[in-house]
């Protein structure tokens, strides 16, 4: 997760300075730089220099190593941040991805300033029952599972997806409509995401998408458990496709992925949103779950991340919630790049993601050993983003509402 801005202003200078003496060291050789976008301040602070930034969006793109990246990496964990930054593909323009970015703030704006109509959404008593299906002792056992893997992260091997893979070919046995499992190779890491496709019956190219990352990091290398971040948005979305395969099949189509690399650049969701972008894929939204076992402000309060996400699609998943979840909402931010949410919204989908908590009082734990499962954790609050998942996958899966940015 990268969060605020804000956060470096209140940490040691000493701690910036000594980070950005080592973002400083070159590799030898003639290493192929990384192009990376991020937000100009973490950038700057870092002794980073930008090749191209924007002031209205602030963020800045900058070359730098893979050393760098890596290094970048782990500064950013010193501030509780994951990756901090999205790994860029050379071949991108990114002064028009800049200003189709200005353009989706500019309508996002529009629509906050005329009162932020609420989408008409109705109650419906299938989704009132499947949600009710969901099992905190099923999220329990798939986050010690998944956390018992000395890590996860994406530099390493992919057996951790490969047994989810399984498992997930034996939950859907009992599917009787067209579906598919596949694990997707990428170029900027070994490490592959996982997609299941569930096809949809009348509108099979319109695409309701949700997922979670898979990888888990600690400062430095190590035991690498990650409980929270994100064994627990990854076991919602497991769940999530538990109950909706039992489902009849849904008038367009579903997808549920568990990303590879998002805490090395957002890896495996940024370079699945610019093929889908590039196959103009009719994607209707995309939902993200990072982080949802720590209720930093009480269980069932949710923070609601408002920057580069869709505020159509907020209102829609806030509606949904008070139908079949009945949660409290707090709004925050979290700067670019906080999730994979990020990758989806630069390519021009509606994308949202609902988080455990506001900032300042998320679990504090990520990225080190001690994310692992304790009493501070709550499976009751996490159930709630499992309910939101499948609410949301079965009601925009089978209506005709479209986000209109």
């Amino acid at each position: 997760m990268l969060f605020k801005n804000g956060i470096l202003l209140s940490q040691s200078f000493l701690l910036i300075s000594v980070l950005s003496l080592t973002l400083m060291k070159t590799e030898t050789g003639n290493a192929k730089p990384v192009k990376i976008l991020a937000d100009t301040l973490f950038l700057k602070s870092l002794g980073i220099n930008p090749t191209l930034s924007d002031s209205q969006l602030k963020l800045s793109i900058a070359e730098v190593s893979e050393y760098q990246a890596d290094t970048i990496s782990h500064a950013a964990h010193k501030f509780h941040k994951c990756g901090g930054f999205e790994r860029l593909p050379d071949s991108e323009n990114m002064t028009e991805s800049f200003a189709s970015m200005r353009q989706w703030r500019a309508q996002a704006q529009a629509f906050e300033f005329i009162g932020n109509p609420i989408p008409n959404v109705e109650k419906k008593t299938a989704i009132d029952t499947a949600t009710k299906q969901v099992s905190e002792e099923n999220l329990l056992a798939t986050v010690r599972w998944l956390s018992n893997y000395p890590s996860r992260y994406h530099k390493g091997n992919s057996k951790h997806v490969e047994d989810l893979a399984e498992k997930v070919k034996q939950m859907l046995l009992g599917v009787t409509y067209p579906y598919q499992i596949e694990l997707i190779e990428h170029t900027q890491t070994k490490q592959k995401t996982l997609r299941v496709h569930l096809q949809g019956k009348d509108h099979p190219d319109e695409l309701v998408i949700l997922g979670g990352h898979l990888d888990s990091i600690v400062r430095m290398g190590g035991v690498a458990p990650g409980a929270d971040d994100n064994a627990s948005g990854s076991s919602n979305i497991l769940e999530a496709l538990r109950i909706i395969a039992t489902q009849p099949q849904a008038s367009r189509s579903i997808e549920f992925f568990w990303y590879a690399g998002e805490e090395g650049g957002l890896i495996g969701s940024s370079e699945i949103a610019q093929n889908y972008k590039q196959a103009n894929a009719n994607v209707i939204g995309v939902l993200q779950l990072d982080m949802t076992l720590f209720p930093g402000e009480g269980e069932l309060v949710i923070g609601d991340m408002t920057d580069f996400t869709s505020p159509w699609l907020r209102n829609y998943l806030k509606t949904l919630n008070n139908f079949y979840v009945g949660a409290q909402w707090k709004e925050d931010e979290c700067g670019y790049g906080c999730s994979d949410h990020a990758s989806w919204h630069r390519q021009g989908y509606a994308a949202v993601m609902p988080f455990e908590a506001v900032f300042n009082t998320m679990n504090q734990n990520l990225h080190t050993p001690k994310d692992i499962i304790t009493p501070e954790l709550s499976f009751k609050h996490s159930a709630a983003f499992a309910k939101l998942a499948i609410a949301y996958a079965m009601d925009l899966s089978n209506s005709t509402l479209k986000p209109t940015f």
